[in-house]
């Protein structure tokens, strides 16, 4: 049995899951808006890619049935690979937009069945898995994940496109063949370093599916009967409303040309503000939010997160009707805005956990997520086609009036005791 210091493997392997992420969230919306699809085909066909998160309560069970944990992080990692040298092959064809959605979407599939893999392998693997440790390098090497697709890679593209032309398709087939080469060493590099499978690595594989639907069933019923949960379903699916109809459109806004409204930013501009500067600020934020709820619980730092998810959509209203052409505004604002979503996911995120309490409380914090990808998805569909009818300006002022639905969702809940906040005893 070999047993490596995990610094050896945590970081690259955090890194791999967020980049499986990025591609969904943010490189497809980037290849189909350069390739001139509108914004209602390009949200329509992208929303579909959070469906493997959505159903992930229940294929989870399935996953690991047969195989140990590790086994499926590096073919998981290998299957990605062999996606992304899709996408690369598929630009360059005529039926690129079938082919691309196709190979996207096995990107997807493949980068929830790697976060499956990942989480039961941390869980075997560590003895506190929800230590703040873990969890703070969880998500650290999961945010340069984030800087490196929103920005670098972005930057790259339209940097081979000036060199070559303005050959679209040509320079996304080369940073996806980049990230296939990337996906085949980190396999090759966690099939030696990932520590080697123990006894206990394939116990579910002792379970039959019949079993294991039951199991399901049991959990899943047993999560309908816990308290308030009308209350809490709907701040669960409500709560990131605005954000889900933000994230694909300013992405959009911010690059679309004057003409049409948007602020005409280049690739290599969008890659800085967004993906380096507004990746500063989500991770500031979930610093911030993560370090109050410590020290005053999520009671008390509930209304005041939800109060700055409001922020960035007063931003965009001021974005689309000002047009600022300055780029050091504009990194300012998207600094903000997505710090402002950072304070929100961490309370998001905190409900979940207080919410999953009780003896199927990993069971239910799973059902949670799917639930979060679900809240993610169903607004995606029509993002595009509410801005393509109203235009980005009126699109943002009903985003502003939509955050009236997370205010209500909130004031529904009840929070008890301090959850959150961190115990200090009196020595």
């Amino acid at each position: 049995m070999r047993n490596r210091s995990p610094w050896l493997w945590l970081p690259s392997l955090c890194f791999a899951e967020g980049l499986s992420h990025v591609t969904i969230a943010v490189l497809a919306i980037e290849i189909y808006m350069q390739l001139g699809l509108s914004d209602a085909a390009i949200t329509y066909y992208t929303a579909w890619l959070y469906l493997p998160w959505v159903i992930r309560p229940f294929w989870e069970r399935f996953l690991l049935l047969y195989r140990t944990k590790r086994w499926w992080i590096v073919s998981t990692q290998l299957l990605l690979g062999a996606a992304y040298s899709g996408v690369a092959f598929t630009l360059q064809a005529s039926w690129w937009l079938q082919g691309t959605f196709f190979f996207f979407s096995l990107i997807a599939f493949g980068g929830a069945s790697h976060d499956i893999a990942i989480d039961s392998f941390f869980k075997r693997t560590f003895q506190h898995y929800d230590s703040d440790d873990v969890i703070f390098i969880r998500r650290i090497f999961y945010r340069f994940a984030l800087m490196m697709g929103k920005g670098l890679l972005v930057m790259i593209a339209g940097v081979v496109q000036v060199v070559f032309r303005y050959q679209i398709r040509f320079s996304w087939s080369l940073i996806f063949y980049g990230l296939t080469g990337l996906f085949l060493a980190f396999s090759l590099y966690h099939y030696y370093m990932l520590p080697s499978a123990s006894h206990k690595d394939n116990s579910i594989s002792q379970q039959l599916p019949r079993t294991i639907i039951h199991s399901f069933w049991s959990d899943l019923i047993a999560f309908f009967h816990q308290r308030a949960l009308f209350s809490s379903i709907a701040f669960l699916l409500l709560f990131r409303l605005p954000e889900a109809l933000h994230m694909p459109i300013s992405q959009l806004f911010l690059q679309a040309p004057p003409s049409r409204g948007g602020l005409g930013l280049a690739p290599q501009e969008f890659g800085l503000v967004n993906g380096t500067v507004g990746v500063i600020g989500l991770l500031l934020g979930g610093i911030v939010g993560h370090t109050t709820i410590r020290h005053f619980g999520l009671r008390k730092m509930l209304w005041p997160m939800v109060m700055a998810t409001s922020v960035p959509n007063v931003l965009n209203v001021w974005l689309a009707y000002t047009m600022p052409s300055s780029l050091l505004i504009i990194g300012s604002c998207m600094f903000v805005v997505n710090m402002g979503y950072g304070l929100g996911l961490c309370a998001y995120l905190y409900f979940i956990s207080y919410f999953s309490v009780g003896k199927h409380n990993e069971y239910h914090y799973s059902i949670c997520l799917g639930l979060m990808a679900f809240s993610l998805m169903w607004p995606t569909f029509f993002a595009g086609t509410l801005s393509d009818m109203l235009g980005y300006r009126q699109f943002f002022v009903l985003l502003l009036v939509l955050c009236l639905l997370p205010v209500i969702a909130t004031a529904l809940l009840k929070i008890r005791g301090n959850f959150g906040k961190e115990q200090h005893q009196i020595t």
